[in-house]
């Protein structure tokens, strides 16, 4: 796990990581939520109710083509969703009692607003990708001459490059915030920090290990696609040890100071 450090200009001093770091980082997170299963239930369930009522509104609107970029947008909120998450597995980490109290205080940050900041970039991102998916939506839906209620345009020549064309636009979308909120928002509630330090260091941690980084990526975005398909639940259990790993690469990574 122990690499060269790097620090500039007294900023964080940042490990490097290998690929043994994300199976040890996984099998912490797992540990985190077999050790507190009702707070990591509690979080996941709101995600899959979540899920499910968008997917129920979108359906009885019928609008079932939105189906697809909304399920895209979803793992935009994972980070914040996870805060939560990662001040249980801080608590564990440090010895202090879990108890409900101060899980969800954690979600209001430190009385500095702060995540709240965060907050307000991820939903301004969410928005970027609703306005550029209907943008891409109008261009295609145009051609094949189908109704949004249906489907059937997926299986058309329009709907087939709408799909490439919204993955690739969504890809570059979901990788810029994977960057900006990897791991300012465990930062955010480690440490008393301002949410520019956190988006930098982030962003720095990133650059620093690009491959295993990114792999965790790929690994974050292939296994909640595959937990979304089962009507949501494999959320359930999925998106809190995610949570909890994700602190612990946090911790792997950035030095404590």
């Amino acid at each position: 796990m122990v690499g060269e450090v790097h620090a500039a200009n007294g900023q964080s001093a940042l490990r490097e990581l290998s690929l043994r770091d994300l199976r040890a980082a996984l099998a912490e997170g797992w540990a985190d939520f077999r050790a507190c299963p009702a707070h990591g239930l509690f979080f996941g369930a709101i995600y899959v109710i979540a899920g499910l009522a968008l997917s129920h509104a979108l359906l009885i609107r019928g609008e079932a083509v939105w189906l697809i970029p909304s399920a895209a947008a979803f793992p935009l909120f994972a980070p914040f969703a996870a805060v939560g998450l990662y001040e249980v597995s801080r608590r564990r980490e440090a010895g202090l009692p879990v108890t409900w109290g101060a899980v969800l205080g954690a979600l209001r940050g430190r009385g500095d607003e702060q995540l709240i900041l965060m907050g307000g970039i991820i939903f301004v991102g969410l928005s970027f990708w609703i306005i550029i998916a209907h943008t891409i939506f109008a261009v295609f839906m145009a051609e094949s001459g189908i109704g949004s209620e249906s489907l059937e345009v997926f299986r058309t020549e329009a709907g087939i490059a709408m799909l490439l064309v919204g993955g690739a636009v969504g890809a570059l979308i979901a990788y810029a915030f994977y960057a900006v909120t990897l791991f300012s928002l465990p930062m955010l509630v480690d440490r008393d920090v301002d949410f520019i330090t956190a988006i930098i260091t982030s962003m720095r941690a990133l650059r620093a290990n690009r491959l295993v980084l990114r792999v965790w990526a790929f690994v974050i975005a292939v296994t909640l696609f595959l937990a979304m398909l089962p009507l949501f639940l494999g959320l359930l259990v999925l998106l809190p040890v995610l949570g909890h790993a994700t602190w612990h690469l946090y911790r792997r990574t950035v030095e404590t100071g």
